[in-house]
């Protein structure tokens, strides 16, 4: 599928999933970073900018630049948008588990606590006013585990659930031509496109390097694992490194588990 059709894939599954449920609203958290950028774009491409709302959750190492980021794409939007700092519940959870956890609350146990104290944000907002929680995940961070389960894995449906972050950075680009042939501002602010993604749970973390392997590299492997259907000799064959396909299938494998419990996504035939 070209980029058009996969962008008008997601756009109508989100729309059909939310009117389905009964829904009118939606509720995104934002980040500043693309998966949310491109996630609140096609929510109002799919059900109106007044239908949308957004909620930034800044933590004790959000960037700067990324709450600016999101704000951006909030106005280009045409969002309501509000801020919830999670500083503050983190701390507390940090006190009352520092026992408990061997006398600090650290590592990937802080790290997931704060994605989850941003989704308790997000589904206090969700049954305050009746808005239906989008997730933000991908396929990549799918199947390398790279998410918190009741955190950002939460979520009533998933629009981009069915995509690998490299097509996720070519369906924005694709958003973003789109507006500008027709004369309009760019949805997405320039800035998203070009920083190091980032879930910003630990002082100076990549998502690449947190995973070991460029996006680029990881999503090829992927690909022709799991849409093409190539087992390990097979890509090894293809040109693949032999260390990371073995890397991959097995943190692959190993995250099964998680992946039963996602949200749905577009069921989309996106890879032939």
């Amino acid at each position: 599928m070209e980029a058009a059709e996969k962008y008008a894939a997601c756009v109508g599954a989100t729309r059909a999933f939310v009117r389905d449920a009964g829904f009118a609203d939606v509720v995104i958290g934002l980040s500043g970073g693309m998966d949310s950028s491109l996630v609140a774009v096609m929510a109002v491409d799919a059900l109106g900018a007044e239908h949308v709302h957004g909620v930034m959750m800044p933590g004790p190492y959000s960037s700067e630049s990324s709450v600016d980021d999101a704000e951006a794409l909030a106005a280009n939007l045409g969002i309501d948008v509000v801020t919830v700092p999670i500083c503050e519940p983190f701390e507390a959870f940090e006190s009352v588990l520092a026992r408990a956890c061997g006398g600090a609350l650290a590592g990937l146990a802080a790290e997931n606590t704060q994605a989850r104290c941003r989704m308790t944000c997000l589904m206090a907002l969700s049954n305050a006013w009746g808005w239906l929680v989008l997730n933000t995940g991908n396929k990549s961070e799918s199947y390398m585990g790279y998410s918190t389960l009741y955190g950002d894995m939460a979520g009533a449906f998933a629009p981009i659930g069915g995509l690998y972050k490299t097509d996720v950075f070519a369906l924005a680009r694709w958003r973003n031509r789109r507006a500008a042939e027709a004369g309009q501002a760019l949805p997405i602010p320039v800035n998203v496109f070009v920083k190091p993604p980032s879930a910003e749970l630990a002082p100076g973390q990549s998502d690449e390097a947190s995973l070991g392997v460029g996006y680029d590299v990881l999503d090829a492997i992927l690909v022709d694992a799991f849409e093409r259907g190539l087992d390990a000799a097979a890509l090894v064959a293809a040109g693949h490194d032999p260390a990371q396909v073995e890397r991959v299938l097995a943190r692959a494998a190993a995250c099964a588990y998680k992946r039963a419990l996602e949200p749905p996504f577009p069921a989309a035939p996106f890879y032939g």
